[in-house]
């Protein structure tokens, strides 16, 4: 299963917060951005330090989402 935090960036949005800003409340560098971004692994202390500064859960923030399966009919 693959992850997404498209729902960070929404919820960021509706927070009216900046990606600095994430980054100055919740103590983690920009590369933790770009792992975002580009849907990343995180370990569970960042993801952890995220929900605290935003008051919320994790589905909250990240959703699985399937990777599509290969059929192997040959």
């Amino acid at each position: 299963m693959a992850v997404t935090y498209k729902k960070l960036f929404h919820l960021m949005i509706d927070k009216d917060l900046s990606n600095a800003e994430l980054m100055e409340q919740a103590g983690f560098s920009a590369n933790i951005i770009t792992r975002l971004k580009r849907d990343n692994y995180l370990s569970l202390d960042t993801i952890e330090k995220i929900c605290n500064t935003l008051n919320c859960g994790v589905d909250d923030i990240l959703e699985f989402i399937k990777e599509p399966t290969e059929d192997t009919d040959d």
